[in-house]
């Protein structure tokens, strides 16, 4: 186990969480106002609509299968008599479509960056920065579901997700990641330098999702009635 793989797999995650952790609160304490994804939809509303939804829709799957994938052990989903080639099957369909949505929203809404220009003016530099990465990100990810459509030696199951366990009981299995396949090493390292770069990016307007808005009280306001004043009481 050479001194690079110590680097890559056991000392870089714990250092890009400290950043995104770190970096989230110094920017929600010294930028609340910039604290949002900062809204273009009133330069162009057509290409948004589409590519929006399919961007972050599709985001959500992946990000539910990542979980599921890295987190649940192979143990546990035969415990609840899940197989392994149906459990192979759904991460490949499922997890290939959700990804090709993403991509596809991803790249409509880059196209539309690019090609609106008061939206273009609007791009800052950590926009330019960011999302060349996020979009490697997602071919990367694509790159590695690819990978599962002809049978392969390799079980990700058995070695990323092994890794990323383990550095959560804070004892980075280094083997288990420096043995995978450069396609996941590829895709791993380009998902922590997202994660390094997200707080100081519009990225940040995900820790900002208003789920405290569906459990919100009723509001009470006054409408106009007939000669007189009614109060009522409505859901916003």
């Amino acid at each position: 186990m050479n001194h690079l793989n110590i680097a890559l797999w056991g000392v870089l995650p714990y250092i890009v969480a400290v950043v995104l952790v770190a970096g989230t609160a110094w920017r929600y304490h010294y930028d609340r106002f910039g604290f949002t994804t900062r809204s273009s939809q009133l330069h162009e509303h057509r290409l948004l609509s589409v590519g929006g939804p399919l961007f972050h829709y599709g985001l959500l799957f992946v990000a539910a299968g990542h979980v599921v994938g890295l987190i649940v052990p192979e143990s546990l989903t035969e415990r609840v008599h899940i197989e392994e080639p149906l459990y192979h099957a759904n991460a490949l369909f499922v997890g290939g479509a959700a990804g090709l949505a993403t991509l596809t929203g991803l790249a409509l809404l880059l196209y539309r960056r690019l090609t609106v220009p008061a939206v273009r003016a609007a791009t800052s530099r950590s926009d330019r920065a960011v999302l060349p990465v996020l979009t490697a990100v997602v071919v990367a990810g694509l790159s590695a579901t690819a990978t599962t459509l002809v049978p392969h030696p390799y079980d990700y199951r058995l070695g990323v997700s092994v890794w990323f366990r383990s550095l959560l009981a804070l004892d980075p299995d280094v083997p288990a990641m420096a043995g995978a396949p450069l396609v996941y090493q590829v895709h791993a390292l380009l998902a922590m330098t997202l994660f390094a770069l997200w707080p100081f990016s519009r990225l940040v307007h995900a820790f900002t999702a208003p789920v405290g808005y569906l459990a919100r009280p009723y509001v009470v306001y006054r409408s106009r009635g007939s000669g007189h004043e009614r109060a009522e009481t409505f859901l916003e």
